[in-house]
């Protein structure tokens, strides 16, 4: 009906057919018992007024005076069809009124409605019998039963669609304050996206601007003085060009590894295994570091964590290629049925974590294992190398294909 919420259950929907029903069945018994007694002027009347009544289901009432009016003209409308059209079943629009009003009215209001609806179907229920306007005719002998009957049973329906109303309101609204906590976590997501991709443009492009920028100077400067010394001091011109060729090669590769860095997808549509043997097939070809890759994987990771986990493993290998002077790397992968551990580990010349907590890309690796849940541990020393620890928690999905 019209003042079913907009997020309806299947309560309400049930509810609902449930209003029709009562109503069709309310005007067929008024119809059979019109042609009983002779009267189409009577139908008519009757029908015209279970049409309003029946049309009602289509009003929004939203303010309380309005509300008020509109569940006194039901209540006047039902009680004019007992006493004027001798309606034989007021017990079911009694029922629809109930139904109507749990949607309508909220807390105390709606207990009060109810209850009035209650008092109303003994009261019109006593009418009846007192009358005798039944489809069926009740010897007198058995009014007290039929009316303690009805009262228990009447008592017990009308209780048990209050109490099934109000559980169908309480679920849509717990649906309702669910869907708005998805769309706000939604847009926090999106939100922490957002600045997690400025502030990792930020950090490539101050590293464009610290290494390449600095790497093409010298490289200019290096042209220049061997431009300017080819013809006096030939030797002297070559070594300036032997350097300057082997600058632009580790500017090359820099910038092929900013440029990996601004890929969605980094892995390109590579397992994460074959992505990292690809990385790592590329650090030792570049830079002669004897590179060694345990593979413990057991599941299939979310893709979060995929890109998580290359990521950690890319900073690591381009900070051991800049500044570590190793001469062995090793990069294990172990995964148990509750985490997934990543460690990669040189022997390179260490650092003193206390002093250097920002030159050497921590801060991002940090932020990409509190994403997820996870943690990053440095272990390292002044010419002790050093092992990058990553931990981040996993479900168990076994899935080998995706390995």
């Amino acid at each position: 009906m019209g003042l079913l919420p907009k997020s309806q259950s299947s309560l309400l929907r049930l509810l609902t057919t449930l209003e029709w029903v009562l109503l069709g069945i309310v005007a067929i018994a008024q119809i059979l018992l019109a042609l009983i007694n002779a009267t189409p002027i009577l139908l008519m009347v009757n029908g015209l007024v279970l049409g309003v009544f029946a049309a009602l289901g289509r009003v929004k009432p939203h303010r309380k005076p309005a509300k008020q009016i509109y569940t006194l003209v039901e209540f006047g409308l039902i009680f004019y069809l007992v006493v004027f059209g001798n309606l034989a079943l007021p017990t079911m629009l009694f029922v629809v009124l109930v139904i109507r009003n749990c949607l309508l009215w909220a807390g105390g209001h709606r207990v009060w409605v109810t209850g009035f609806a209650f008092l109303g179907c003994l009261l019109t229920l006593a009418y009846n019998l007192a009358n005798q306007n039944f489809l069926l005719n009740i010897p007198p002998e058995q009014f007290a039963t039929v009316w303690l009957g009805a009262f228990l049973s009447i008592g017990l329906v009308i209780l048990f669609l209050h109490l099934l109303v109000d559980a169908a309101l309480k679920e849509i609204q717990g649906q309702e304050k669910l869907a708005a906590a998805n769309d706000r976590l939604r847009q926090y997501a999106l939100r922490v996206e957002e600045l997690a991709t400025i502030q990792e443009r930020n950090r490539i492009a101050r590293e464009i601007h610290d290494s390449l920028g600095h790497s093409l100077t010298v490289f200019g400067i290096h042209l220049e003085g061997a431009l300017r010394l080819l013809q006096s001091n030939p030797v002297q011109a070559t070594e300036l060009l032997v350097e300057a060729k082997q600058l632009n090669t580790s500017t090359l590769q820099e910038l092929r590894e900013s440029v990996t860095a601004l890929r969605t997808d980094p892995l390109q549509a590579k397992t994460l295994p074959a992505a990292i043997t690809e990385l790592i097939t590329e650090f030792q070809k570049s830079t002669g570091v004897v590179s060694t890759f345990d593979n413990h994987l057991k599941s299939s990771l979310s893709y979060e964590l995929n890109v998580a986990t290359y990521r950690i493993v890319q900073e690591s290998l381009t900070n051991i290629r800049r500044y570590a002077m190793a001469t062995e790397v090793t990069i294990a992968l172990i995964q148990s049925a509750t985490e997934l551990i990543i460690t990669i580990t040189d022997n390179g010349s260490g650092f003193d974590l206390t002093q250097n907590t920002t030159g050497f890309g921590l801060q991002g690796m940090q932020e990409r294992a509190l994403a997820l849940m996870g943690q990053l541990k440095i272990v390292t020393a002044p010419n002790q190398g050093c092992c990058v620890m990553a931990t981040f928690p996993v479900s168990q999905q076994i899935d080998d294909d995706t390995l």
